[in-house]
Order: C-alpha cells, then sequence, then structure tokens
C-alpha cells in the first residue's frame, strides 16, 4: 500500500513538472514570437505551400433597406440589420441562420477543416431571406443558389462562383391615423391623383399605400395638410384641425452635428431647444442593436430615449412640430409602444401612441402648428429611438 502511494506520488509529481516544462516552453514560444525575427530576409515571403489550412472565412449574404424600391442596392438605400437568413445545402436539408448584423450581413462560416464552419464541403447552397410580415424583396431574389466548388489553393479549401447578389427590403407602407371630424384622404404620384378615400369623423384608420405613392393631401374639416411619403409606414396620430401651413420653413434635426465620438448627450441650446434624457449615438456603437442601426435614416447618428425613460424637448417660444423616425431599439422590444405627448404651455395639445419596429421606422406626422414641449416615453420602458426630427423653429 505505502509503495502504491509513493508511486502515485512520484508520478503526479513527474506530471507537474511536465506541465511546468511544457508552460515554460510555451511562454518562451511567446517571448520570442512577440520580440520577432532579427532577420529581415523573411519579413515578407512569396507563399510557396498552398496547400488548405485550418482557416475559415464568412461566406456572406447582404441585406439592405431599399429606400427607392428599385431592387438594386444604390446610395439611396441602407444597410439592414436583424434580418434572417437561413442556409440550405443542395438536397433542401437546414444547415444554419443567421442574423444580418449592422452592415447588413449575414455571415455563415466556410471551412473544409473546422467542424463549427456551416459550409464544410462543396456542393449547391441556398440562401434564403425571412422576409418581415407585410414587407416585400423588391428585387424578387430573396431565394438565392450558390455553387461552391473544391480549392485546394485557398484559405478554406472552397470557392464560389461569386456570393448572393444583395437583397433588398422594402417596408409594407401604410397610413395610420385617427379624425375628430369627417375628411378626404387623397394618395398622389407626381402630382397626380392615385385614390382617394373618405375618413369617418372620430374613427382609426388604416389603409395601404400604393409603390408608386409620394404624397398624401387631406381635405374637408378643417383637417388641410399635406405630407410627402418616405419609403416607411406614416402615422398621423389624431389628425387635428389647425395643422402647419404647406409653405412653413422647416428644420430637420439628424443629431449628426453633436459628437464626433459614439454616443454623447444632447446638450440643452442644440438647434435653440432644451433637451432631457436624449442621448445622440452613431449607428453602430452598440453590438446587436437592431433598432439603433435601422432606425437612422440619414447620416451615422440617431438619438434615443436614454435608459428607457421619458425624454423631452422643449422651448419657451412656440414652435412647429412637423414629424420624427421613430423605432424601437431591439428586436427583443417589437411591438414596444411609444407615447408622444405635447403642450402648447400648460394646455396639454395632443397625445398618441405609436407602435415601433426595430426593423424599421414609423414616420410619425402630427403637423402641430404651435407647441413648447414635446415629451417620448414607451409602455414598457424600452428605448424608442429618434431620427430627422422636423420641426418649425
Amino acid at each position: 500500500m505505502a509503495d502504491a502511494l509513493v508511486l502515485l506520488i512520484a508520478i503526479l509529481v513527474l506530471a507537474g513538472a511536465a506541465a511546468l516544462i511544457a508552460l515554460a516552453l510555451i511562454r518562451r514560444r511567446k517571448r520570442r514570437k512577440a520580440r520577432g525575427n532579427p532577420n529581415p530576409a523573411g519579413d515578407y515571403p512569396p507563399r510557396t505551400n498552398w496547400s488548405p489550412i485550418s482557416g475559415k472565412l464568412n461566406f456572406s449574404s447582404f441585406v439592405f433597406m431599399d429606400v427607392d424600391g428599385d431592387g438594386a442596392y444604390g446610395p439611396a438605400d441602407r444597410p439592414i440589420a436583424g434580418i434572417v437568413v437561413r442556409l440550405y445545402d443542395e438536397r433542401g436539408a437546414f444547415l444554419a441562420a443567421a442574423r444580418s448584423n449592422a452592415a447588413g450581413f449575414a455571415n455563415f462560416p466556410m471551412s473544409v477543416e473546422r467542424r463549427s464552419a456551416a459550409i464544410r464541403a462543396p456542393g449547391a447552397y441556398r440562401f434564403s431571406v425571412s422576409v418581415p410580415p407585410g414587407w416585400r424583396a423588391s428585387g424578387g431574389n430573396d431565394n438565392q443558389s450558390i455553387h461552391l466548388a473544391e480549392a485546394s489553393a485557398s484559405l478554406t479549401g472552397l470557392a464560389g462562383e461569386g456570393l448572393p447578389s444583395p437583397v433588398g427590403l422594402a417596408p409594407g407602407r401604410t397610413v395610420s391615423g385617427r379624425t375628430e371630424v369627417g375628411a378626404t384622404l387623397s394618395t398622389m404620384h407626381a402630382g397626380q391623383l392615385l385614390d382617394s378615400r373618405i375618413l369617418p369623423p372620430d374613427a382609426a384608420f388604416r389603409l395601404p399605400l400604393a409603390a408608386a405613392a409620394d404624397e398624401i393631401v387631406i381635405a374637408g374639416g378643417g383637417l388641410d395638410r399635406r405630407l410627402k411619403l418616405p419609403a416607411y409606414p406614416v402615422d398621423l396620430g389624431r389628425i387635428r384641425p389647425g395643422a402647419l401651413a404647406p409653405e412653413a420653413a422647416l428644420t430637420t434635426i439628424g443629431f449628426d452635428d453633436i459628437t464626433t465620438r459614439g454616443l454623447a448627450k444632447v446638450p440643452s441650446g442644440h438647434a435653440g431647444l432644451d433637451w432631457q434624457n436624449l442621448n445622440a449615438m452613431s449607428r453602430d456603437h452598440t453590438a446587436n442593436s437592431e433598432g439603433y442601426a435601422n432606425g437612422n435614416v440619414s447620416g451615422a447618428y440617431i438619438a434615443y430615449t436614454s435608459s428607457g425613460h421619458p425624454a423631452e424637448f422643449r422651448r419657451a417660444a412656440p414652435f412647429g412640430f412637423h414629424s420624427v423616425m421613430l423605432s424601437a431599439a431591439w428586436l427583443r422590444s417589437e411591438g414596444e409602444v411609444a407615447l408622444i405627448e405635447s403642450w402648447l404651455g400648460d394646455e396639454p395639445l395632443a397625445k398618441d401612441e405609436i407602435v415601433l419596429s426595430a426593423l424599421a421606422p414609423v414616420h410619425y406626422a402630427p403637423m402641430l402648428k404651435a407647441v413648447t414641449r414635446v415629451r417620448i416615453s414607451t409602455k414598457h420602458h424600452w428605448q424608442a429611438v429618434l431620427d430627422d426630427l422636423v420641426l418649425a423653429l
């Protein structure tokens, strides 16, 4: 028994010594590598052995918000985050799913050597973009097949005939609101009438917009107003008499001129207003934040309600509140409800609830002629994202 115990102790001592020696060798190699090679002859050697290595590359599907709706990725369009892309093999078997990042890329690791790679062998692969409900794939290419061949000299051992073509997505456009009195809503294209609907008094409405529609006109009951249409859904809130005049001089606040850093609190005095609890942030400052990327419609910065708490902008002198782009900050808060309250002095003017999405903004356009204070809060205390706040100052 004693001999066995001595033997066990000796084995443990030897194992420990071996481990210490191995650790010392590893540290020595690391020090040598950090120090570098004193011989400059090998600084830039051409590769001579092109056999596959254990490298891994991303094979990517690119998804974008098709702002102009033409199906092609152009200067007006923006990458879209949070879109699910699924990968299938040539037999139709599901292999993996990935969401597009803030740059619009859904990445699938490729390598013949790495077991963790989604793509590991030659063959035909299908990339299927999951189109959100009510949206459309503007280029009709949400399903694409790509053939990958063996390429022994490549980093991954595989090479494709090309990457999938960019996939454009366009949100379903609607116009929503609630009237106080009866009126007529007309949709226009290049000044020509496309459609006309009667809006009943004291009733909510939600109407689809034709792809070609570029303006809506509301007439009757003192509710007269015109609104140029963006590429996103529109919510007019409760439509009240006395809207901003069509010729009113408007200022767009895009939050791009507040800071050159990733994040900064919006300071009081910016654009001549007092601001409370709003932060300006670069669209890609926070990882995996779909709404911060997708809610950004111009420049590279958005504003958001800090920590999901109520935020305000105000001024003693009245100003016009035309519109703002509103989004949910995260897909985990999809369907969050924003409460937008406006006052003129101590008099409440408007109180609207706007359902938010992290995939695309809602163009909230109350078109209020004169306010002194606007408060933005959320029902479940998640962050709301703002961009292109349009005011008459």
